[in-house]
């Protein structure tokens, strides 16, 4: 493979070979729309994560280190994994990127539920997501997966939980692992949402009509008073 142009790439074996592929588009637009810096990633919880914040880890991987072996989310008891991820304020998600080693193990159907802190794996089961993905079977090469949302959804959205509920193993393997997971979308700016709020806190008395004959509204005196 030529070495001009792909001086960025420090992963050989997961470039996607001689197929015409421009790489430098892989990366700026992914580091210019990425929501990194917006993750808090102290407040990340995992369920069901055989060892103690890996989930938060593969999150905490940096671009460049998207495709690093280690660390990794492995489930513990069965194959399923429960993540909640919240964000330093409001944001629009775009799509969701996820990188897992091409294995059986890889996570299979993803559901997405936003602006949820209290699931566990039965709600999670029960409720309907606010949108439900597929994940490709990853092959040797694959790269990592961007997988678009419906932004209509995910506007205003502070935390979004990540429901990983089956494998490619179609229930032969009870053990799903993740290698990455990241997020691509807009940071919403909230400095006008205190100016509509005091708008509505200073309402003019005025405005309000009293009702007239109404006991205690606007000091009307009752009829026959």
């Amino acid at each position: 493979m030529p070495g001009h142009g792909h001086h960025h790439h420090d992963h050989s074996g997961h470039c996607h070979g001689e197929d015409g592929h421009d790489h430098s588009n892989d990366i700026t637009p992914a580091i210019q729309s990425t929501l990194y810096s917006q993750i808090e990633f102290d407040r990340i919880i995992t369920l069901n994560e055989a060892e103690s914040n890996s989930g938060a880890a593969i999150v905490k991987k940096t671009w460049a280190e998207r495709l690093n072996d280690h660390p990794e989310l492995e489930s513990d008891a069965d194959e399923q994994l429960l993540m909640y991820i919240p964000f330093t304020g409001q944001v629009k998600l775009h799509s969701i990127l996820i990188y897992t080693a091409p294995t059986s193990s890889a996570p299979k159907s993803l559901k997405l539920f936003k602006n949820r802190d209290d699931l566990d794996f039965s709600t999670a089961s029960e409720l309907k997501p606010t949108q439900k993905v597929d994940i490709p079977q990853p092959v040797p090469g694959a790269g990592v997966f961007e997988l678009p949302l419906n932004r209509a959804h995910w506007n205003t959205t502070t935390s979004v939980t990540l429901f990983f509920e089956d494998n490619w193993s179609d229930g032969e393997e009870e053990v799903t692992k993740v290698g990455y997971v990241g997020f691509k979308g807009q940071f919403m700016a909230l400095n006008r949402e205190p100016i509509s709020f005091l708008y509505e806190a200073a309402a003019n008395p005025n405005d309000h009509v009293t009702i007239q004959g109404v006991n205690g509204i606007g000091g009307q005196i009752m009829p026959g008073q």
